[in-house]
């Protein structure tokens, strides 16, 4: 096992479903540095000064006031933390680069899209896969927010299947340029960005190719009006249309046909980032709701005072947590491994490819599963707030509205989900790591005498973590199952790859937020962390239970006879506690910190 320089283990991406961890080995928001905790409060001060007092004017699709603000950004260098110092960037580490986006979050779903698609997706290729002459040209001003960056590659034929767009490229006799053809729609920054990266077909080849389009130089180059969205008001969105627009050949990003493993190279760092860009959302919408229920009162009582709010308060809270815990768990995981190719003598470009790449799986499960969380969190708050929730006059209509793209964007989580369980299975199938020798001991063990003796669980969370090894027996059962009867044509098979999916995005959820807790408790006491202890014991308990049902859905499907009745009784003992955790009052030890704190704590 490949260990770094903090001599901890380094599991390899997906390597969680079939290896244990310590909590001493995951990075939790507890461990921020010094200077990561003063980029943190500099953003959240940048939020509360330039962006929370003029919400409205984000609601009302004041696009200018979007662009302004993204270039205040810019002069207080927040475009250009994940940027190489070499090309004008303060080229921070991969969990300070994901700090900015989740407290940049906490502005507004406009402008956390506006900043994240200039970082993201229009400012990383170039660095990642430009050459020397590009980066020098074309980073610097990107870095400093005097450019903008947007990325076309979503065409109306071509949305999940990326590769089948049909926006042409065609190379000039004198070899000079390229004149392109075609089509995008739903494009981020359209309607103030400078650089486009943008994605067409040379002839006839198998993949597309990512080229660098300047829109001041791009004759030819001319875009819709600005789409009416359900949310997201302020980001600028627009069609693009190309008509032979000419491009110097050498703006040609990365090698031809090598456009579609950019263009998936970057969504991995993109759903990473879209998991942390809804971490201060929730955050925010968590303490909106609970300053409402703290003043309004129904029958002379504060209605943070009832059970059903103090319910809905904890697993707003809880949601939060975890989606905190399990993102910049991964994120260390992402910059240590960036680390160690760096000390291996890997250039900085390769050494954030693969680094990235390595943990594509977690960067598709936490896409999944924070985006899902942020809306029910602002779905709540808008309940929570009652009428007033409906209002525009509250945060909590436009929270809830523009919560809803995070499911879309950087790949549904329909296509997320069906990715992750299948990069995991093509990494067992390359040698990457063993997931048919776990599950044959699986197998051998439902074939086995359960045993009857009473566990210890005399130390914090013993039976909790025994729990998490319980369930990934669950998955190694249900995909063991599936592959075994249904081989290479698994794919075929959505709605259980869908099953085994959400098993799998469960486990490594819960497991965060249990391994969080454990290791906090042991360096601050326990007795400071009840809450912690509550929301990974609470997040856990809501675990089993969707395992459960994902579990016997896909069972039922490809199991039968004596194979299935097996199955089941295994999923009854993989799933069984021997103290049931008492849920009322777990929530009520949640609700109650969060409710005196007067905001989300933790």
């Amino acid at each position: 096992m490949e260990n770094n320089s903090t001599n901890k283990e380094l599991l390899r991406g997906g390597q969680f479903i079939v290896k244990e961890t310590a909590c001493e080995d995951v990075f939790t928001p507890e461990d921020f540095s010094e200077e990561q905790k003063m980029m943190r409060d500099s953003v959240k001060e940048f939020v509360d000064r330039e962006i929370w007092p003029h919400k409205e004017r984000f609601e009302n699709k004041d696009y200018d006031f979007t662009e302004e603000v993204m270039r205040k950004a810019g002069e207080l260098g927040l475009l250009s933390i994940a940027v190489p110092e070499a090309y004008g960037g303060m080229g921070m580490g991969f969990v300070t680069t994901m700090l900015v986006c989740d407290y940049i979050s906490g502005a507004t779903g406009s402008f956390s899209t506006a900043f994240g698609a200039h970082t993201g997706i229009g400012t990383l290729p170039i660095t990642l896969y430009g050459t020397e002459e590009q980066k020098q040209k074309y980073v610097p001003k990107l870095a400093s927010g005097e450019w903008f960056g947007a990325y076309c590659l979503t065409e109306p034929g071509a949305g999940s299947d990326a590769n089948s767009g049909k926006t042409k490229a065609v190379l000039s006799e004198d070899g000079k340029h390229y004149s392109i053809t075609g089509q995008k729609m739903w494009i981020s920054n359209a309607g103030f960005a400078k650089i486009f990266i943008v994605f067409a077909r040379i002839e006839d080849d198998k993949n597309i190719t990512a080229f660098i389009v300047e829109r001041d130089k791009a004759e030819g180059m001319t875009f819709g009006e600005e789409e009416h969205k359900l949310g997201i008001h302020g980001s600028s969105t627009r069609q693009v249309f190309f008509s032979d627009v000419k491009v110097p050949a050498e703006n040609l990003l990365g090698e031809r046909n090598g456009g579609f493993k950019i263009a998936m190279n970057a969504l991995n760092v993109g759903r990473i980032k879209l998991a942390a860009a809804c971490l201060d959302a929730q955050r925010r919408v968590t303490s909106n709701a609970v300053k409402y229920a703290n003043e309004r009162k129904q029958f002379n009582t504060p209605i943070a005072q009832f059970g059903a709010i103090k319910q809905k308060l904890a697993e707003m809270a809880t949601a939060a947590y975890v989606g905190e815990s399990a993102s910049y768990r991964a994120g260390k995981n992402i910059e240590d491994r960036i680390a160690m190719r760096e000390a291996a003598g890997n250039g900085h470009q390769e050494a954030e490819l693969k680094g990235v790449e390595e943990y594509a799986i977690e960067c598709s499960i936490l896409k999944v599963a924070v985006s899902e969380d942020i809306q029910n969190c602002s779905d709540e708050g808008i309940q929570i707030f009652g009428g007033m929730g409906f209002s525009k006059d509250t945060p909590m209509e436009a929270a809830w509205r523009d919560a809803r793209i995070a499911r879309i964007y950087e790949g549904t989580n329909e296509i997320n989900r069906m990715l992750a369980v299948g990069m995991l299975v093509k990494k067992a199938m390359k040698g990457h790591m063993d997931l048919l020798g776990p599950a044959t001991a699986v197998g051998e063990e439902l074939l086995g005498i359960p045993s009857f003796d009473t566990p210890d669980y005399s130390e914090l969370l013993a039976e909790e973590k025994e729990m998490i090894g319980k369930l990934k027996k669950v998955f190694l059962m249900v995909a063991g199952g599936a592959v075994k009867k249904y081989g290479q044509d698994i794919e075929e098979h959505q709605q259980l790859l869908l099953n085994a999916a959400d098993i799998l995005i469960e486990i490594y959820m819960a497991e965060s937020a249990i391994l969080r807790a454990e290791k906090t408790a042991k360096r601050f006491g326990e007795e400071t962390q009840n809450e912690q202890v509550a929301m990974a014991k609470l997040n856990l308990y809501h675990a089993v239970e969707k395992i459960t049902t994902a579990a016997k859905t896909g069972i039922i499907s490809f199991a039968e006879g004596d194979e299935l009745k097996m199955m089941m009784m295994g999923l009854k003992r993989f799933t069984k506690y021997t103290n049931y955790p008492d849920i009322i009052a777990l929530r009520k030890t949640i609700a109650e910190k969060v409710i005196a704190e007067n905001n989300y704590p933790f």
